[in-house]
């Protein structure tokens, strides 16, 4: 799926590499893909998102996947972006996954948890309805998808990912290095979410380089030194969060994390 090593060829990122600071000179090469990611600005990309969505959650949890035939409300809501990946070949789609950060209305999730006090008044996303096609294709475009969403948080000015993932989908964020909102819960029935146990993680954007650099993360030179081109997620707009989240003239106190390895 991706290019040979023949292809690759070192070059300045686009972006800036996740946690780094943009002066800082990155060692990258660049891979191509058999398929785009980009973001979803149409009702007819949305309709193809929502079918591989659909698809998705039928083959694990068929009753639940009934409720997602048609796109959400929340698709289309301020503050909220659908990816999609789509083959280049034929145009089919392979996965999706939606962000919706804060900035306009508390997080989805915020219907069942009530999230730690240091998180509140800060720029938060939440990641969901996650989706892919079978197999090894799938693999990779979970991958893909999930780099495409910590790099378009980045870009704007998110602090956290959140997420809420049921098992054993939980393991894949811990993996990641993501951290446990509520270690002391475990597993939270989501009351907008059919009451299904999920645990609730977060992941500090910022940090998540240094920290994949420390842990030696098998993923660090796919996420951070590689260049997709065929991932377009640039946001629709520059972020503002100076005038919706002003610096708090309390210090931030948060809590200290047991901070995993891989």
């Amino acid at each position: 799926m991706t290019s040979t090593a023949d292809s690759a060829k070192n070059i300045r990122p686009a972006y800036t590499p996740i946690g780094l600071q943009p002066a800082a000179p990155v060692p990258t090469k660049e891979e191509r893909l058999a398929f785009t990611v980009r973001l979803v600005r149409s009702r007819a990309d949305l309709d193809k998102a929502v079918t591989i969505r659909h698809a998705a959650y039928a083959r694990h949890m068929p009753e639940f996947a009934e409720k997602l035939r048609q796109a959400e409300a929340l698709d289309t809501e301020p503050g909220v972006v659908v990816l999609l990946a789509e083959s280049k070949l034929d145009g089919t789609p392979l996965g999706t996954l939606r962000i919706q950060s804060n900035a306009h209305m508390p997080l989805k999730v915020e219907q069942s948890v009530t999230l730690p006090r240091w998180l509140r008044d800060r720029p938060l996303a939440e990641v969901s309805r996650l989706g892919i096609v079978g197999g090894t294709t799938g693999r990779l475009v979970k991958t893909v998808l999930i780099k495409a969403a910590f790099q378009y948080c980045e870009q704007d000015g998110i602090e956290w990912a959140i997420v809420a993932a049921r098992a054993p989908l939980d393991r894949d964020y811990d993996r990641l290095m993501f951290e446990d909102l509520f270690p002391e819960q475990g597993f939270i029935p989501m009351r907008h979410g059919a009451n299904i146990p999920h645990r609730v993680l977060g992941f500090e954007i910022d940090t998540g380089h240094q920290r994949w650099s420390e842990a030696n993360h098998p993923l660090l030179n796919f996420f951070s030194y590689t260049h997709h081109p065929d991932i377009d997620i640039r946001p629709m707009r520059e972020p503002q969060w100076e005038s919706l989240f002003p610096p708090s003239r309390e210090p931030l106190v948060k809590p200290l994390f047991q901070r995993a390895t891989v």
